[in-house]
């Protein structure tokens, strides 16, 4: 990705959060200058990979399939830490994020506000194919059936609660303008913990075409 899309996805998304009247914290600002000489003060930050995080899977294509994401809390994956994560997420309309599950990972994804999200379910095989049994899922306490492959759409306030291997993808729902997601979670970490069901990139390499105006979490090790 063009550092320059990752600037302008970043000055779209700071919009987006103003209009919904979502917060992010202070240090989401910052610019790569302010972080200088900073990083026992914010170890936590950095060594727990909060902040921004944009991804468009390796495809190229953002639009098409990526996602926006900010992490706002993590412990660490060795349990040394607290136990829990959280992030507000972009999804756009039809803006896919690809069929994948977590092995450790148990999540509550949230509609915070905007359009629906759509996630597509399956319950995965003992090899972690898709399987073609139903499966019971959780939806704000209430329990529902979903056929394999069967859609789930969360208008805004609604939620669901998805356990370790269980496979889902989600997009916004055409014509309902974009969701402003949120995820409650047991500690997050996308470097071992996700099985994409295709073979697909978590980072992105970037072609640095202009500065940064914010650091992703995969820039830390550069800046700091």
């Amino acid at each position: 990705m063009k550092r320059s899309k990752i600037n302008r996805i970043i000055k779209n998304a700071k919009d987006f959060f103003k209009n919904t009247n979502f917060h992010l914290p202070g240090w989401a600002y910052w610019s790569p200058e302010d972080w200088n000489g900073k990083y026992e003060l914010c170890r936590e930050i950095v060594d727990n990979m909060l902040g921004w995080d944009i991804t468009d899977f390796g495809g190229g294509n953002f639009e098409k399939r990526g996602l926006l994401l900010f992490t706002i809390r993590n412990g660490k994956p060795d349990g040394s830490d607290k136990p829990y994560a959280e992030k507000i997420m972009i999804v756009g309309e039809d803006q896919e994020t690809p069929m994948h599950f977590h092995w450790n990972k148990i999540e509550d994804i949230i509609n915070r506000g905007g359009g629906n999200l759509v996630i597509e379910l399956y319950c995965s095989t003992e090899d972690e194919e898709l399987s073609d049994k139903p499966l019971s899922v959780n939806i704000d306490g209430i329990t529902r059936v979903v056929k394999p492959g069967g859609k789930v759409v969360l208008s805004p306030g609604e939620s669901i609660c998805l356990k370790q291997r269980v496979y889902h993808r989600f997009y916004g729902q055409r014509g309902n303008g974009d969701v402003l997601v949120g995820e409650v979670s047991a500690v997050n970490d996308d470097k071992t913990d996700n099985r994409f069901y295709e073979k697909l990139g978590r980072f992105p390499d970037i072609d640095e075409d202009e500065a940064p105006l914010h650091l992703l979490v995969n820039d830390y090790k550069n800046y700091l």
